[in-house]
């Protein structure tokens, strides 16, 4: 018996490390907040049944305490693989070290993860924060010549795309003395929010006299803050230029029929690299580079239409 179990154990042993069909791996998500993170979600799910993967999805609905549940539950469960795409940065060294003695390999998607113990995961595949923020900031800069004042609509407070956008953002017209942001609230990634923040914002500032542009952190607070743009008597991308981040069709759509002005591109596509990392450490690979950088367009009224049809958006 002891021989037969040691032949289909190293059986077993081969066939998980040849192919991905074996896996099952939890996915603890932000939530749906957006269209873009509708499509990550997406995207994920599409990649993991592609290969075969047995995917655990969980929607924490904006809340850290339900992604830790849902983290602790597959641990409980032994899943193969944990994907993170964290709500906020803090708090998360605790669970993580439970997934690391629990021998369950962590890899952190988009949004970033503060933890004093880098092990505790394999690595994290995400954009560049704080350069999707300077590209946003440069394309508006150049565009008034360094002469504009800006309402921004930042994201989850405490989280790292708001963190490093707003700060990238920052740094890049900190360079021109004229260029200001004279009102900043979070409107949570959300378009509801969005609107209604901006609603406040331009009874604040007269209706809008003398704002030059709009800066959100996502397309979706951009799409609520054109609502509220147009319901103050003017229009969004004319009156009041509108820069963000994302890229999602309906973001696209937006710059086509001139309300959006630019948006830099978050791609949604983040599993592929996951599972990918994920096969490499079960088939003995150690060490990761701790970022893997995912890179994006900037969409303007010159290549947003090109990129719908590419996209096949309806």
């Amino acid at each position: 018996m002891k021989t037969i179990f040691k032949t289909l154990t190293l059986a077993a042993a081969i066939g998980i490390s040849a192919t991905a069909n074996a896996l099952t791996v939890g996915f603890a998500q932000v939530g749906s907040e957006s269209g873009w993170r509708t499509s990550f979600s997406e995207s994920v799910k599409a990649e993991a049944e592609k290969r075969g993967i047995t995917l655990k999805f969980s929607d924490a609905q904006q809340k850290q305490e339900n992604q830790i549940k849902a983290v602790r539950s597959f641990i409980a469960q032994r899943v193969d693989a944990i994907l993170i795409a964290p709500v906020v940065e803090t708090g998360w060294q605790p669970v993580l070290m439970e997934a690391k003695r629990a021998r369950i390999p962590v890899v952190i998607l988009d949004r970033n993860v503060s933890v004093t113990d880098q092990s505790l995961y394999l690595t994290r595949i995400a954009p560049d924060f704080e350069v999707e923020g300077q590209r946003a900031a440069s394309w508006l800069t150049e565009k008034t010549q360094g002469k504009c004042n800006i309402l921004e609509l930042q994201g989850t407070v405490g989280s790292s795309a708001a963190i490093g956008r707003m700060k990238g953002f920052n740094d890049t017209i900190a360079k021109f003395p004229e260029t200001k942001i004279v009102r900043s609230q979070t409107a949570e990634f959300t378009r509801a929010k969005g609107k209604e923040v901006m609603e406040t914002m331009l009874k604040a500032e007269g209706g809008g006299k003398g704002i030059c542009a709009i800066w959100a952190h996502n397309d979706e607070m951009a799409l609520g803050a054109i609502q509220a743009v147009r319901e103050a008597g003017l229009q969004p991308g004319k009156d009041i230029l509108i820069v963000s981040v994302d890229a999602v069709d309906d973001a696209l759509k937006s710059i086509v029929a001139g309300e959006i002005n630019v948006s830099v591109e978050l791609s949604p596509h983040l599993g592929g690299p996951a599972f990918d990392v994920i096969n490499e450490f079960r088939a003995g690979k150690k060490d990761f580079e701790k970022w893997i950088r995912m890179g994006g367009a900037v969409y303007t009224a010159e290549n947003a239409a090109a990129e719908l049809v590419k996209r096949g958006a309806k």
